[in-house]
């Protein structure tokens, strides 16, 4: 998958195609060059969700300003059990 590809995927499917990587890896039977082939596949997922994420909260930030009617971006803090 491209990196291309990486950026189009939501988020849910970012976590998946993770996933499904993770449980290829730990199992232990692919082959060096395949293995690292997946590995950097991974790598590439991980940075694409954390993005994601990032923008999410960016997102989150402003919503929130808007709301108080103030200029300034409100941090985002989750409550504790949502973490």
């Amino acid at each position: 998958m491209a990196s291309k590809k990486i950026d189009r995927l939501s988020f849910d499917a970012t976590l998946e195609e993770l996933e499904t990587i993770v449980h290829q890896l730990e199992q232990g039977s692919l082959p060096l060059e395949e293995a690292l082939k997946q590995f950097e596949q991974g790598i590439h997922l991980v940075r694409a969700g954390q993005q994601k994420l990032e923008q999410a909260e960016q997102k989150i930030q402003i919503l929130l300003s808007k709301a108080d009617g103030s200029d300034q971006l409100t941090p985002f803090q989750p409550k504790q059990g949502d973490e």
